[in-house]
């Protein structure tokens, strides 16, 4: 059967969709569709206020001699950014990928984004740490999302879901 388009135009063109495949085909052979979409989602939604919490951080950086001060969260709250801890930012993730315990690091991450966003509170998945999730392929996954762009106004002004 012939692949059907969307013509209707409300369809979005993310651009990343052949990673997200990639993703899905990383976990695919020891989890089930129902668990691996947990796990690719909750680490694109990181993936997402990370890069948006970067590119406001850049901004604030370059506005240091004017006040701003790049490491308060109310400068992030105040334009609808989530605040992102040190150890939560994609960033270091990216350089924990290959560590054995990067499921408790991951974890760790979302912990410690709930605890500085209350509107995420118990939303955020916390089970990247169980051992059925092979660490080695959530290194390769984490490696996979880290080239997908979502920071620039642009990617964030698109309908992802």
């Amino acid at each position: 059967m012939a692949k059907q388009t969307d013509n209707n135009g409300n369809g979005a063109k993310l651009g990343f969709e052949s990673e997200l495949w990639k993703a899905a085909d990383a976990l695919r052979s020891n989890m089930d569709a129902a668990e691996y979409k947990h796990v690719v989602l909750g680490l694109i939604f990181l993936k997402y206020i990370s890069d948006a919490f970067e590119e406001q951080h850049a901004k604030l950086e370059a506005e240091v001699d004017s006040g701003a001060d790049p490491e308060d969260p109310d400068e992030y709250r105040a334009v609808n950014i989530f605040w992102v801890p040190p150890d939560a930012r994609w960033s270091k993730l990216k350089d924990e990928a290959k560590q054995p315990k990067i499921g408790k690091i991951v974890d760790d991450a979302m912990i410690a984004i709930e605890q500085d966003n209350p509107t995420l509170k118990g939303v955020l998945p916390k089970d990247y740490a169980h051992p059925r999730l092979d660490k080695h392929r959530l290194g390769q996954l984490i490696d996979l999302i880290s080239n997908i762009g979502l920071g620039n106004k642009a990617d964030r002004s698109k309908d992802i879901l």
